[in-house]
């Protein structure tokens, strides 16, 4: 048994919380919030297979530069002088290849899939109550243009395995029998399932808390104290802890902690937001609207509506031009379907934790032999937080790994 610090109580944190007490471990979680609020609470709670595409995909280069003029695109980049954010953006045109693509699709795939089946022996456990639906997903279009680049990416689903179906308009109403629906037609992904967060996060909170795992939270780690390469201890602004393992998984701030330890970890945040209304939509399937990059999802007594990237540092600035646009697109898409003031106005927001390709860091440094990192997951930070969970646990327990974890190496170079 070895005494486990877990920096970050998001999704990751508690999911590698988990798992490690599962195997014997003594485990605290530290966080500087309280566990309510972040990327982990107002994500569109996807477990998304059908995401094979990492963000660092050829093309999106070109459209991040016409959309950095336009503050409601759906990708915005906030230029500044800012040496990491700079090196970062270098790297992520470097990963903007098809070649890297190309290697990357079944890595994604598959920790994905096996993601999925882990929330499912979750929730077949009987320990916690969370939603958990698995409708898939539909791809819906208003143009044949991002029709045909949607069917291109489903075909190439179809290869890795995955169910993938071109829907006519008509085609579309046997999975969204109560709306009405403006566009000319959907790629739907059978793969997909979808939650709702905020109740997965409390199920785990409370589990963990009679299994007893610690946790301190609002509290934020001052010092990292070691000795050549070892971790022995963590400081916060209340107390010191002895530690045998370290586990940073602290999102978005992961960097800065790194930064005290001598790693550079390449790692940007990406500001996403979402709108809530729990008003009857009659939306029963999730969906994406393409032309828009909205995320639509049905949750446990409410509608939710997510999206935009927005990289622009470690803030929690509501921007209302984005907010104004993901309502905006979700009344284009959905015809009779109004947001109202006071839900736009209630709109929150959480930082993703992007690393260049794409790919999360998962894995020990070379650094430091008890040092293990567990972030940059970007947008599929909630879909992947059970498989990170359990492959963090693999490392410390010195057990068989999952998945091969070479592509997810926090050294990896750019």
């Amino acid at each position: 048994m070895k005494n486990c610090i877990i920096i970050g109580g998001g999704i990751i944190g508690l999911c590698s919380a988990y798992y490690l007490q599962k195997e014997g471990h003594q485990v605290t979680i530290i966080d500087k919030f309280d566990i309510t609020k972040g990327a982990s609470f107002v994500n569109a709670g996807y477990i998304t297979p059908s995401h094979f595409i990492p963000l660092a995909a050829p093309g999106i280069i070109t459209k991040g530069i016409k959309w950095m003029f336009n503050s409601s695109s759906p990708f915005y980049v906030k230029p500044r002088l800012d040496i990491d954010f700079l090196k970062w953006s270098w790297a992520f045109k470097k990963s903007a290849s098809n070649a890297k693509v190309e290697k990357a699709i079944p890595v994604i795939k598959d920790i994905n899939l096996l993601g999925r089946s882990l929330y499912e022996e979750l929730k077949a456990s009987k320990d916690f109550n969370f939603h958990y639906d698995r409708k898939g997903l539909l791809m819906l279009y208003q143009t044949e243009k991002l029709g045909e680049e949607e069917w291109e990416v489903g075909q190439r689903g179809i290869k890795e395995g995955l169910n993938v179906k071109h829907l006519s308009k008509e085609e579309v109403k046997q999975y969204e029998p109560n709306v009405d629906l403006n566009i000319k037609g959907a790629i739907y992904y059978d793969s997909d399932a979808h939650m709702t967060p905020n109740e997965f996060m409390k199920d785990m909170v409370q589990y963990l808390k009679s299994k007893g795992v610690t946790f301190y939270t609002n509290e934020e780690v001052k010092d990292i104290i070691f000795f050549n390469n070892t971790i022995s201890e963590i400081k916060t602004d209340n107390r010191s802890i002895k530690t045998d393992e370290v586990i940073i998984a602290a999102g978005s701030w992961s960097t800065l902690l790194t930064k005290k330890l001598g790693i550079k970890i390449p790692l940007q945040a990406g500001k996403g937001y979402s709108i809530n209304t729990n008003r009857h939509t009659g939306i029963e399937t999730p969906a994406i609207l393409l032309e828009a990059k909205v995320a639509v999802t049905p949750m446990h007594g409410f509608t939710r509506f997510a999206g935009t990237m927005e990289i622009g540092g470690i803030n929690h600035n509501i921007n209302p031009a984005r907010v104004k646009a993901i309502a905006k697109s979700a009344a284009a898409y959905y015809n009779g379907l109004h947001l109202e003031k006071l839900e736009i106005d209630s709109a929150d927001c959480g930082l993703r934790p992007c690393s260049p390709d794409g790919l999360p860091y998962i894995g020990k440094t070379k650094a430091y032999k008890n040092l293990t990192i567990a972030t940059g997951h970007a947008m599929m930070g909630w879909s992947l937080g059970p498989v990170t969970g359990k492959l963090v646990s693999e490392i410390i327990s010195n057990k068989k790994l999952s998945l091969d974890l070479n592509p997810f190496h926090p050294d990896r170079t750019f």
